[in-house]
C-alpha cells in the first residue's frame, strides 16, 4: 500500500495525500502546490507520505 501511495503521490499528488491523511489542511496545501506546478505538489506529497509512515512506525514502537 505504501508503494501505491508513493506512486500516486508522484503521478497525482493530491490523491496520494488524500489516501494518506484524508481531508484537511495538508490536502489543501498540496492542492495549492500542485496548482503552482506538478513538481512542488509531487515533492510535498512524497514528503507527507514518508513522514506519515515514519510517525506510524514510531508510534508502533512504543508498545
Amino acid at each position: 500500500m505504501k508503494l501505491l501511495r508513493i506512486l500516486l503521490g508522484l503521478l497525482v499528488p493530491p490523491l496520494g495525500v488524500f489516501l494518506t491523511v484524508g481531508v484537511g489542511p495538508t490536502l489543501v496545501i498540496n492542492v495549492l502546490l500542485t496548482l503552482l506546478g506538478w513538481l512542488p505538489g509531487s515533492i510535498h506529497a512524497v514528503w507527507v507520505i514518508a513522514k506519515h509512515e515514519e510517525a506510524f512506525n514510531r508510534e508502533g514502537d512504543i508498545y
